[in-house]
């Protein structure tokens, strides 16, 4: 365990900026009068994300080896990043669709039945906080995984 203290470190930062992210989204009126726009506008976190993941791997880099890591020891730690980060997810979710906007998916499922993006049960089923909560454990591990090998590429010792 204490192998993997860094990664740890920085999947509870990335939880914690995730939810001062949706405590953004909220203020920007994006998950209620603007909610067409949170789709696009929500991305914008992955340029958030992707820094988390160079900074983690920089700091596993430099502090856990000496400063000389290669693809595979940085991969090896952005998956273990990406492990405590979708451990983690469901509670960011819980916090956020209970707390922060807890008339999101009321609003959501509103904007997507009245605009014939999906029928109402469609919608229902796919805005749900359990719905949710799935597809950020499982996205945020397979997009995780994919960050992680590219910024592996980029922090790793140049010979």
């Amino acid at each position: 365990m204490k192998k993997f203290t860094i990664e740890i470190k920085w999947g509870i930062q990335f939880s914690l900026l995730s939810i001062v992210w949706m405590i953004f989204e909220k203020t920007m009126g994006w998950h209620d009068q603007l909610i067409a726009m949170q789709p696009i506008y929500t991305n914008l976190f992955g340029i958030i994300a992707v820094l988390i993941y160079f900074l983690a791997l920089l700091d596993k880099k430099k502090n856990f080896y000496q400063g000389k890591m290669d693809w595979k020891q940085g991969f090896i730690a952005g998956i273990a990043l990406s492990i405590v980060i979708s451990l983690l997810s469901p509670i960011v979710q819980y916090v956020t669709y209970t707390y922060i906007t807890p008339n999101y998916f009321t609003n959501i499922i509103h904007y997507t039945v009245s605009h014939k993006k999906q029928t109402q049960a469609q919608a229902e089923l796919f805005f749900s906080l359990r719905s949710y909560m799935l597809q950020g454990a499982f996205g945020g591990l397979s997009m995780g995984v994919l960050t992680a090998a590219i910024v592996a590429l980029l922090v790793k010792t140049k010979k």
